[in-house]
């Protein structure tokens, strides 16, 4: 059934919870409703990190409405995936000004609305939450605090048995044993929340705010938090991709074989459809496209073999041969939060600490850089076009396809700098020609 509030139709919503379980009904009314509506070509939209079902919704209308004037004679529906993510209030919505977006006080102080988004997102754990909260607050001197403060992001991300998240933690598989616990909380956590105040005081001082001020350690508490969050995400993102968003594909595949699907994923959104890859039925190939805008994930993820460890393949390694159509990947040097911030706290969960400062993307970016900041790595026979120059050729019919989107994705200020700025029709039009959608 399509939402009269979309400018766009037909339109479904499909949700899923922390384990990748979908909604019965929207899923049996999108599989009915994709042949009742004569689609072709369904677009499967994913958000990243945001919690709140307005606010996704939001950004599928802005972001899709330009397609039907972009493909009139195509008969295009729309999918948006609702999945249980989060967003801190200090960080952008996508389809709003920053100033319209709920601002945060300042670090390190847990606002309401990030406090709220916590209890939603880590149902049955309000006590560490108010603990996590009083910390922040107080910002007591002693060394002791901040490690005690680690020890409870630690509890609040932990994985709760049994459950199939701790499988989809990793980006990369290192002789086949999942990672299940962020490696940052097994050494000092005083160590890591002053090296992420380090690097959040490095990133304020290049960009607009040019005042000078000693790092704080509980900014950097802070931004602990707001990492190990992220990878508490990252986790359910591949849970949702694999378990629930593949699978539901592959019923698709079967109720309506001739439907083209074009999966986007923004941020950790990304992850999620790029997981639905390996969550495909065996001999589905009704995916035609996938169109990664920001990839908060591993530029190895679909790697054979890792430069710097060739024992080690990336987790979808080879996945993207069951697209029968292009993976691109969407990629810009303006987005800070992958270019300095992601590359840190992905080292700091899987590798010793050895690097500080605004080198760390040079130094931590080729190891640990993220799919949208540098595109697609070390898979062989990936193309690489500007985003002009990917909107005026025809784009491969195959294989892993980097496009430099700096051009337009490019507004927005420290710490997270363009990593929102994706609604530009130019991106709406490379998701169409993706997929060839006419």
């Amino acid at each position: 059934m399509a939402d009269p509030a979309m400018s766009v139709t037909p339109y479904w919503e499909l949700t899923f919870d922390a384990d990748g379980d979908p909604a019965g009904r929207q899923r049996d009314r999108l599989l009915a409703g994709v042949a009742e509506r004569k689609v072709r070509d369904l677009i499967v939209f994913a958000h990243g990190w945001n919690n709140d079902r307005s606010g996704a919704t939001r950004l599928y209308d802005r972001f899709l409405a330009p397609v039907p004037r972009l493909a009139p004679a195509a008969r295009v529906g729309y999918v948006g995936v609702l999945w249980p993510a989060m967003r801190f209030s200090d960080e952008p919505i996508p389809d709003l000004p920053r100033a319209v977006a709920a601002e945060a006080p300042g670090r390190p102080v847990l606002d309401k609305d990030t406090r709220h988004a916590l209890l939603e997102t880590f149902p049955g754990r309000a006590i560490l939450v108010d603990q996590i909260a009083r910390l922040l607050e107080q910002q007591p001197r002693e060394e002791s605090e901040l490690e005690e403060f680690g020890r409870l992001v630690r509890l609040l991300v932990e994985v709760v048995a049994p459950g199939p998240q701790e499988l989809f933690a990793a980006d990369t598989v290192a002789e086949g044993v999942p990672q299940s616990e962020p490696e940052m909380f097994a050494g000092s956590s005083a160590a890591a929340c002053e090296e992420f105040a380090q690097a959040l005081a490095e990133l304020e001082a290049s960009g607009e705010r040019r005042d000078f001020r000693l790092p704080n350690p509980w900014d950097g508490a802070h931004e602990l938090l707001r990492q190990a969050t992220y990878y508490a995400m990252k986790r359910r993102a591949g849970t949702v991709g694999e378990r629930g968003l593949g699978r539901v594909v592959g019923q698709l595949a079967a109720a309506a074989p001739g439907v083209r699907v074009h999966l986007v994923g923004h941020s950790f959104g990304a992850r999620l459809v790029s997981f639905a890859l390996r969550g495909l039925p065996e001999g589905v190939r009704t995916v035609k496209s996938v169109t990664l805008l920001q990839g908060a994930f591993s530029h190895y993820a679909f790697a054979a073999r890792l430069p710097h460890d060739p024992r080690a393949g990336g987790v979808l390694q080879g996945q993207q041969n069951r697209i029968d159509g292009p993976l691109v990947c969407c990629h810009s040097r303006h987005d800070s939060a992958l270019g300095t911030v992601y590359p840190l706290a992905s080292r700091m969960a899987g590798d010793s600490r050895s690097v500080t400062g605004l080198d760390l993307s040079r130094a931590l970016g080729e190891k640990w850089g993220a799919m949208g900041c540098g595109g697609v790595r070390a898979v062989p026979g990936t193309r690489a076009y500007s985003l002009a120059e990917a909107l005026t050729v025809k784009l491969p019919a195959s294989g892993c396809v980097n496009v430099d989107a700096a051009a337009v994705v490019r507004r927005g200020g420290p710490p997270a700098g363009a990593h929102s700025d994706i609604l530009h029709e130019e991106l709406a039009r490379l998701v169409l020609a993706a997929g060839r959608v006419r």
